[in-house]
């Protein structure tokens, strides 16, 4: 059974008008038709509440003793044995008498959801669990009645009932809320000016939430790239550095300063890793900026200005805040910077904010992991320095008499620094030529090879040891610290990895690109035979490299079981790093079961709603249209028949009936069509740029007259349609409408242009549809609410969606405000830009594509 759907009308402060909004949306929804009942619905003695459960049905409440008193709380076992479509329950965060089913009232309301019932409920900021602390500061009040923010977060529509301090105050003084006999204490303690303004105040924040949610959900479900300002959102980026805590304070100010203000951190690492900041400055960064009410990033890539740039467009910023550079004057040859890369790149929609702080110009002094053990310069100094240091230090001893003890010590010196720069090798070749330059100058006899006093042999040998000891254990060192290096990166490798596992993100391309990117390689590919003998073929690539036709063609292959091979090209890899290639490698595979699976489940949805086109196709065969036919022979055998006299009033009677049958048969019958058509893939549209208001007048041919009125005006710009396919969508919607207008009640077509759009909208005054069946009723063969048999197959409202969509529009259902349904056709402007579909979709293909 399908989950319910959760209504909460959310308020500042008891006496908004929440209750009375919910019993309004249900008297609306009862002239629907929807059938609504009253779970629960506490009055407080209220009138104007009280008259509005008038005409509601009430499910009796359950009666419950509890410490000498009778309580009514909600019957849960009521409500499910009853199985309304809509239950009213107020006051979420209610808690139960003892005894009840639950021990809350939002449980209950969890038990009805899961029952499949929709529930319209009411909330008020206050008893949030999250603001309980909050609420208290301000009103001085603890509220013991809460309910999980995550509850209401669930809620598939929120509805804020607002209204200022001052209105509500009124309202209080004239007893619309409280008894006569409470009201002076409530307006001088909760209901003050001040206690009022911060709690809306709250609810306005906590609902703009939501809606921002909603809002990054619409930017990614179309594709939109560009900055929407509906809200402060301010980009700090990071280095690592000490300066990083500065950038996040100035960025919280200027949060503060707009209501809603949003600070997010983001940290660009290298891809391959080898490049990082202090571990522990990150950490003290990310605790300050979710301290100050921000969220910390950590995001891959080697361009930083780029990455920083594409991570604030696609989280929608409209501010990044930089730290001055702390590069010093001379570095500033190899570039500009991150800073002025980013204002020159960020365009008219970021602003870039430069701050300075204490650290500019003192040099980045990060710590770098170098790919090698110390680097080709130091090794280069090394070697300089064991082989020229104690040449150098024998000319300069020579001028002065320091004794063979403190000749051997300044010897050994300079190994040890040959040893610390350049490792084991200049190391010990700085102390093989010390030891000879002592023997040679400083050991009896002089300028001889020989050593008269075994005690300096003793003290040469000795030298020699130490100088080979110091340059291992430098070697060691700089061996671990490349070791550490090279395992943090394929730690920050995997565990990128893993994540994507978890949540199944990345798709096979993407997960190519990444691991070319990773290696510094030209091109990736995952290739795969069916057999041992079968040619290979490529399931997926990425990258600029010549195609592969074999993994033994690459300059890198990894085996992934018997018949599937990762294929790398651009350089040849070490050994090393074909672990990390391994998980990479594995999962690929992953990633190609799961996309193969889905398109297999896809094609199985695909074959059930093909069947169950077909099944209806057949019900709407065996009826609709066989009824206009029945009709059609009746009436020309009675004309045929030669045992009534019919008079002219009787014949052109029955000729009129042949007549609408025909006319009904062609409209089946075409719309049938339409629908195999589209389902099949084969509507291509004719696009050619053309006015509106030439196309929807001749839409209007097969509706009563004066039943329509038009407002299209002629300063629309031009649309790019097919103005065939846009006539017969506009004629569907338009023939929809004037079927379930009340009588005398003329449905509106009107035009108007939005950016880069032309809306076309379809109004009537009928009994509307639930915001639940607002997509159903665009499905084949589907008739809203109890539409006779004879109304149609229901292909109607298919066929203008799928022709709309066939064209690059798109068709929605909204609510007519006062009631009624709005059909709204949302036309591409001739000149603008098509929108960019997903890979493998065609603008000649409806998304909803099945096979009959």
């Amino acid at each position: 059974m399908a989950r319910g759907k959760l209504r909460i009308y959310l308020g500042a402060a008891p006496g908004v008008g929440k209750t009375y909004a919910m019993l309004s949306e249900a008297h609306r929804r009862v002239e629907r038709g929807t059938d609504c009942v009253v779970a629960l619905v506490e009055s407080h003695g209220r009138p104007r509440t009280e008259v509005m459960l008038h005409g509601l049905e009430q499910v009796p409440r359950r009666q419950l003793e509890y410490r000498g008193a009778v309580f009514g709380e909600m019957d849960v076992e009521a409500v499910l044995r009853r199985a309304p479509a809509v239950a009213l329950v107020d006051e979420l965060a209610h808690t139960n008498i003892p005894g009840s089913r639950n021990a809350k009232r939002w449980q209950d309301v969890e038990e009805l959801l899961a029952a499949g019932i929709d529930v319209v409920s009411t909330v008020n900021i206050q008893h949030l669990e999250s603001l309980g602390d909050v609420v208290e500061s301000i009103t001085g009040v603890r509220q013991r009645e809460t309910v999980p923010d995550e509850v209401v977060r669930r809620a598939d529509d929120i509805e804020l009932v607002d209204m200022s301090p001052q209105a509500l105050r009124r309202r209080m003084a004239h007893g619309n809320i409280y008894q006569p006999d409470k009201v002076d204490a409530a307006l001088s303690n909760y209901f003050r000016p001040g206690n009022l303004t911060a709690l809306r105040e709250l609810a306005l924040l906590w609902v703009a939430d939501r809606v921002d949610a909603y809002l990054n959900a619409y930017r990614s479900e179309h594709r939109v790239s560009t900055i929407w300002g509906s809200r402060e959102r301010i980009v700090v980026g990071l280095t690592g550095g000490p300066e990083g805590r500065t950038l996040i304070r100035r960025a919280t100010r200027l949060a503060e300063k707009g209501a809603g203000g949003e600070v997010m951190a983001v940290y660009i690492a290298r891809s391959d890793g080898l490049t990082s900041a202090s571990p522990k400055e990150l950490a003290v960064q990310r605790t300050l900026v979710e301290d100050l009410g921000g969220t910390f990033h950590h995001v891959v890539g080697d361009d930083v200005p780029a990455a920083l740039l594409d991570f604030a467009r696609g989280v929608n910023a409209t501010q990044i805040v930089l730290g001055s550079s702390r590069r010093k004057a001379w570095q500033y040859v190899f570039g500009p910077g991150v800073g002025a890369t980013v204002a020159r790149e960020s365009g008219p929609d970021l602003d870039v904010h430069i701050v300075t702080h204490e650290e500019v110009a003192k040099g980045r002094g990060l710590p770098v992991a170098r790919g090698g053990r110390l680097g080709r310069a130091r090794i280069i100094w090394g070697w300089a320095v064991g082989l020229a240091g104690p040449a150098i230090l024998a000319v300069l001893l020579n001028t002065v008499d320091l004794g063979l003890a403190n000749d051997m010590l300044l010897f050994l010196a300079v190994t040890v620094a040959a040893a610390l720069l350049g490792g084991l090798l200049p190391a010990l070749a700085s102390a093989a030529f010390g030891s000879l330059l002592l023997n040679y100058f400083y050991t009896p006899p002089l300028h001889r090879l020989t050593v008269a006093d075994p005690k300096n042999i003793v003290a040469i040998a000795i030298f020699f040891g130490v100088g080979m000891a110091v340059a291992s254990v430098v070697d060691l060192a700089a061996r671990r610290t490349h070791q550490a290096a090279r395992l943090r990166a394929e730690s920050e490798i995997l565990s990128f990895l893993a994540g994507n596992v978890l949540r199944g993100e990345t798709g096979l391309e993407e997960l190519l690109e990444r691991v070319r990117e990773t290696f510094a390689m030209e091109s990736a590919a995952l290739l795969e035979r069916a057999s041992d003998v079968a040619p290979w073929t490529c399931a997926g690539r990425a990258g600029f490299g010549p195609p592969l036709e074999r993994p033994e063609d690459a300059d890198v292959d990894v085996p992934v079981g018997d018949h599937m091979a990762l294929a790398l090209t651009g350089r040849v890899l070490p050994a090393a790093d074909r672990r990390v290639l391994a998980a990479f490698a594995a999962q690929a595979a992953v990633v190609l079961d799961r996309r193969r699976l889905k398109e297999e489940a896809d094609r199985a949805r695909t074959l059930a709603e093909g069947n169950r086109i077909r099944t209806a196709l057949l019900a709407a065969v065996s009826h609709d249209l066989r009824t206009p036919l029945a009709g059609i022979k009746a009436a020309v055998s009675s004309l045929r028949s030669d045992d009534v006299a019919w008079s002219e009033e009787d014949q052109a009677e029955l000729l009129e009936g042949i007549e609408e049958g025909a006319d009904r048969l062609d409209h089946l019958v075409g719309n049938l069509l339409d629908m195999s058509r589209l389902q099949t893939g084969t509507v291509t549209p004719l696009i050619r740029e053309i006015d509106v208001d030439e196309v929807v007048p001749m839409a209007l041919g097969g509706v009563p007259e004066d039943s329509v009125e038009l407002d299209v005006p002629e300063t629309l710009p031009m649309v790019a349609v097919d103005p065939g396919l846009l006539e017969r969508s506009v004629a569907n919607l338009v023939e929809n409408a004037v079927k379930y207008s009340p009588h005398g009640r003329r449905v509106l077509v009107a035009a108007s242009a939005i950016a880069d759009r032309v809306e076309v909208r379809v109004v009537d005054r009928g009994p509307g549809v639930p915001d639940e069946a607002k997509d159903r009723i665009f499905e084949p063969f589907q008739r809203y609410g109890d539409a006779p048999r004879g109304a149609g197959v229901g292909l109607g409202l298919a066929v203008a969606r799928g022709f709309a969509e066939a064209m690059g529009g798109t068709l929605t259902a909204e609510d007519t405000p006062g009631g009624g349904l709005t059909m709204v056709l949302s036309l591409r402007a001739a000149g603008a830009r098509p929108e960019p579909l997903p890979a493998g979709e065609s603008r000649t293909e409806p998304e909803r594509q099945a096979t009959w």
